[in-house]
């Protein structure tokens, strides 16, 4: 398997910008979801958070990112997965794997949290937090094309990585709908957890060998 990489330790300015960041995102969800997007003013958030709107701009430069407060890690995480494979085991396998993962563990990272339809409520009434869920969207697919790219070492104008990146992109947003569309129905997590798992088995046989055994890491 690779190696991870050392992290830094955190300092104490590092934290404390991170514990601030993530106050003012929590306060905003909280407005956001009381009242709507659109009703909660920026003024009023750095007033609740007891910050200038000029730091709440620092953090978050556009009031879509307060709400979507974690959208570079849902843009790179097929890549992440990826590049985290172990030796033998191929993209698609990874990916997988990371899935089952999640969601045997019941994770809110994959949307399996009591509350996920009052999110979701946020963002369907909303042109403006759909429209940027939709870019993150399409820049998760462009991000797991270029690492699949240098992962497996294709050259330039070669298709599959695109063509494997789509349909690793295709099997998460599969993935994401069926669990949404089930927590949004009011069943508990523990149970939309148990069927998601089998959603993934039938992903899985739909995949196909050639996807399945793309870009497997060689010890």
């Amino acid at each position: 398997m690779a190696k991870a990489a050392r992290t830094k330790p955190e300092g104490l300015r590092e934290r404390k910008k991170r514990e601030t960041r993530q106050r003012i995102s929590d306060i905003a969800t909280g407005l956001f979801l009381e009242r709507g997007f659109d009703a909660v003013p920026i003024a009023e958030i750095a007033e609740a958070a007891d910050v200038s709107v000029n730091t709440v701009y620092n953090y978050f430069p556009a009031k879509e990112d307060l709400f979507l407060d974690r959208s570079s890690d849902v843009v790179d995480r097929l890549s992440r997965y990826v590049r985290g494979r172990a030796d033998g085991e191929s993209a698609a396998q990874a990916v997988l794997r990371e899935f089952r993962a999640e969601v045997e563990a019941v994770s809110p990272r994959v949307g399996l949290f009591e509350g996920y339809a009052s999110f979701m409520a946020v963002i369907e009434n909303a042109p403006a937090l759909r429209s940027r869920l939709w870019r993150i969207q399409q820049e998760a697919v462009e991000d797991i094309e270029r690492t699949l790219r240098k992962e497996a070492g294709a050259a330039e104008g070669d298709p599959l990585p695109m063509l494997v990146g789509g349909q690793l992109a295709w099997a998460q947003g599969t993935l994401m709908g069926f669990i949404g569309r089930e927590m949004c129905a009011g069943r508990p997590a523990a149970e939309v957890s148990r069927d998601a798992l089998r959603l993934l088995d039938e992903l899985e046989e739909i995949l196909g060998e050639k996807v399945l055994n793309y870009a497997v890491r060689t010890a």
